[in-house]
C-alpha cells in the first residue's frame, strides 16, 4: 500500500493520491476505488453527467439512492443524494489540487 496524501474530504468521501506511483484513490465507507489521474478525470466527468433523479429509487431502509452500474453486472455502487454530492465535490477538489501539486513538484 502506498503512502498517500489527502487531496479532498467531503462528507464520507475522501480522495487521496500517492506522489510515488501517481495513483488516486476514492475512499468511501468500505469501498476503495483506485484510478490513474486520467481515469479519475473520466470517472468524475461520467458521474457529473448522471442525473441522480433518473438513477435513484427507494431502498428497503427508506432512503433514495442512485445506482451506478459497473462493467460487472453483479457489482453496483449506490449513493444517497448527499453521498453523491459529496463524491462529486471531493473529486473536483482533488483533481484541482492534484494539478497544483503536479505543477509545484514537477522538476
Amino acid at each position: 500500500m502506498c503512502e498517500t496524501r489527502i487531496l479532498a474530504r467531503c462528507g464520507t468521501a475522501v480522495i487521496c493520491d500517492c506522489p510515488e506511483c501517481g495513483m488516486m484513490s476514492i475512499w468511501h465507507h468500505n469501498l476503495m476505488l483506485s484510478f490513474t489521474p486520467d481515469q479519475m478525470e473520466a470517472f468524475h466527468q461520467f458521474t457529473q453527467e448522471l442525473d441522480f433523479e433518473e438513477r435513484s429509487f427507494p431502498f428497503p431502509d427508506g432512503s433514495e439512492r442512485a445506482v451506478v452500474c459497473t462493467p460487472n453486472q453483479d457489482i453496483n455502487f449506490v449513493f444517497t443524494r448527499t453521498e453523491w454530492r459529496d463524491l462529486n465535490e471531493a473529486m473536483g477538489e482533488a483533481l484541482k489540487l492534484h494539478e497544483i501539486y503536479k505543477v509545484l513538484y514537477s522538476r
